[in-house]
């Protein structure tokens, strides 16, 4: 077994000068953004270290190790064989969706998306003035899965393209290999590209087995763009970079259109960090897991000994709760509550999707303690 990745204190969070440690006054303690409270991976740190100690500054040229790095890892982890030149960098996640959707887009064309999902789709959806087509994804108790019929009726509708979240955010769920080639299959026959944003899968827990998009089959490859990033899983969103990766001739022949400048806003810290992250991070990220894995069994603990009104499902994948709060009866936005009466941030869970307001989103890859008071500061909220 891994040896468990320990989070920092509570000070020593406090000091951090990210958008989660400076958002809100110092009273409140933040679990909104997605990002983790751990140190790094020391081989990552040893290769920015190295960075500076050699003012090797400049900008981001050609990075192989990071294409050869990625493949290496995919393989791997999820037994997922691509060529490294199938790999292309952007800045992040979001602006390699962004680029890939300018590709293949024009404004007021029909882009599909899974609520409750990652809030900036809806941002990027805006940004590119692109038509938004909600599927949401359908519910049982708390396990929410996709909507397969919902899915093909709106691809027969004229929908362009699928932004697909795999694994999910908000709801933690990693979707079958079966669910994946149904989706391909629609693709394929209704003409729909289906982007598929992974980056949370490098966390998925080992109860469940995560399925590349593009590995899951043959229309998979033929349909899909997957946009990754080492940031989320190695907590390195800061350092800018994420992989775009198609495996079909006439999909790259189209990536092959996007402007040089994708790759070249990318940083070259980041693209260091996430080469290093995919060659040598493995042992840290094993043990990360096993912390996060005791931590989303602690909020579960937590919740029914203090909360149990608040429903809540153990993910399968990354380091965030999504939390029904209906029964508590806080009003229309409960996050709001939370953070005046108890000093506790959390997502709320409207910028998922309109019909979400009684849900909030928490991040629980910090300490048990962190943790703990956070539950306390639910309870003492009400």
């Amino acid at each position: 077994m891994s040896e468990k990745v320990i989070a920092d204190s509570l000070a020593q969070l406090q000091k951090r000068s990210s958008s989660k440690w400076r958002f809100y006054p110092s009273d409140i303690l933040p679990l909104p953004v997605a990002e983790m409270d751990f140190q790094i991976a020391e081989p990552i740190k040893a290769a920015l270290h190295d960075l500076v100690e050699r003012s090797d500054t400049g900008y981001l040229g050609p990075i192989p190790e990071l294409k050869e790095n990625f493949s290496g890892f995919a393989n791997r982890k999820w037994n997922w064989i691509l060529d490294p030149e199938q790999v292309r960098i952007a800045c992040d996640v979001g602006v390699g969706v962004i680029e890939v959707l300018r590709t293949f887009m024009s404004v007021g064309d029909k882009l599909m998306i899974n609520t409750p999902v990652y809030n900036n789709f809806f941002t990027w959806i805006n940004e590119l003035k692109l038509t938004k087509v909600e599927v949401p994804l359908k519910r049982e108790g708390m396990h929410f899965t996709l909507d397969m019929a919902g899915i093909e009726a709106a691809y027969k509708s004229g929908v362009k393209a699928h932004l697909l979240c795999n694994p999910h955010n908000p709801v933690g769920t990693v979707y079958t290999k079966l669910e994946l080639m149904q989706i391909a299959e629609l693709a394929d026959k209704y003409d729909v590209i289906v982007i598929s944003d992974e980056i949370h899968a490098p966390l998925t827990f080992s109860n469940t087995t995560f399925i590349p998009f593009l590995a899951a089959s043959d229309f998979s490859k033929k349909v899909g763009i997957t946009v990754t990033s080492a940031s989320k899983a190695f907590n390195l969103a800061g350092l800018k970079c994420a992989t775009i990766v198609a495996q079909d001739p006439k999909l790259n022949a189209m990536l092959d259109t996007m402007p040089e400048s994708v790759h070249f806003r990318a940083s070259l810290f980041g693209a260091i960090a996430d080469a290093v992250a995919y060659k040598s991070g493995d042992t840290w990220l094993d043990g990360v897991i096993a912390t996060l894995d005791e931590n989303r069994r602690l909020v579960a603990d937590l919740l029914k000994a203090k909360v149990p009104e608040i429903k809540y499902r153990i993910p399968d994948c990354s380091y965030l709760a999504w939390l029904d709060v209906s029964e508590l009866n806080l009003g229309e936005n409960p996050a709001a509550h939370f953070i005046e009466k108890g000093k506790v941030a959390f997502n709320p869970g409207h910028t998922y999707g309109a019909d979400y307001s009684q849900f909030v989103r928490l991040n629980f890859g910090t300490s048990p303690e962190i943790i703990t008071d956070s539950i306390g500061r639910i309870l003492n909220s009400l």
